[in-house]
């Protein structure tokens, strides 16, 4: 383990021009989510498309993952980046996480960045309401023009039939979902009831810890995995998978993410189903 003092004079070396800094500080303070129920009171909110990509949050020198994990963007894909902070996905299209992920997480960067787009939806360390602080990363690209980055587009909710004939839209384009946000407050790290996600199902991740042999079509395949939650409920994923997965089964221990509708009465997410593996 690094202990802080080797930090410290890794950061003061790197300083001073000795070798580059390889080392996060760790996860960023991003921003999450809560789930529209349809309780809450969203007239006048911001929505938007819910884009399914990595997540990408600049610290002003550098991207990194949800995890803090260092982005090795190609150098022309940031050059004309802001000195502060910004949060946005790394995209493609709909329907290509696959892709996406492929492309961004790997270490050396592939002439596929050509294909990715940086969309963001928050500028965490700006003062001001929501409209206030997308503004200053618009008027710093109007600046600093660069093809491949995106202000994510905010519509403002004219009630619930108006959000749900947004998502119904999204939807049938094949996009995943949309988030809702309260436009007057200031920024506020971690989970959050003023920003939204609205879709018609859930998701949430577990880890893999047991691979459960198939049966029938399936023998001599994957059956299930067994998966572990944060809250340590562990239960039996077996729907969802591809004949190639089925035969090259996520690893123990890896993170997969899955989508379900509701829980059990014991906890057990219900109906859940395998949508794919996370490196980020």
């Amino acid at each position: 383990m690094i202990t802080r003092f080797v930090r410290t004079a890794i950061a003061a070396l790197a300083l001073i021009g000795c070798f580059p800094v390889l080392l996060s500080a760790g996860p960023p303070l991003l921003q999450h989510p809560g789930t529209y129920t349809g309780n809450q009171d969203v007239v006048g909110w911001l929505m938007s498309e819910k884009l399914d990509g990595i997540r990408g949050y600049w610290d002003g020198k550098q991207l990194l993952t949800r995890q803090g994990r260092v982005i090795h963007a190609p150098g022309w894909f940031t050059e004309n980046f802001p000195p502060f902070a910004l949060d946005g996905e790394l995209w493609r299209k709909r329907n290509d996480f696959a892709f996406v992920q492929k492309t961004v997480l790997d270490a050396v960067p592939s002439k596929n960045w050509r294909e990715i787009t940086y969309n963001i939806f928050e500028v965490p360390g700006a003062g001001g309401d929501f409209p206030t602080r997308l503004d200053k990363a618009g008027r710093w690209f109007d600046v600093h023009p660069a093809i491949h980055v995106r202000i994510i587009e905010q519509i403002r909710c004219q009630g619930t039939d108006h959000l749900d004939a947004f998502l119904k839209n999204i939807e049938s384009m094949g996009g995943e979902g949309i988030v809702i946000k309260d436009p007057s407050l200031p920024f506020q790290a971690g989970r959050n009831a003023h920003v939204l996600k609205v879709k018609n199902f859930s998701d949430m991740e577990g880890t893999v810890i047991a691979h459960n042999p198939g049966k029938g079509q399936f023998e001599g395949m994957l059956g299930s995995l067994t998966l572990r939650l944060e809250n340590g409920i562990q239960f039996k994923l077996g729907t969802g998978f591809t004949m190639s997965q089925r035969k090259a089964p996520p690893p123990i221990g890896a993170l997969v993410t899955f989508k379900y509708y509701g829980f059990t009465r014991n906890g057990v997410p219900r109906f859940a189903s395998f949508m794919r593996v996370r490196r980020d």
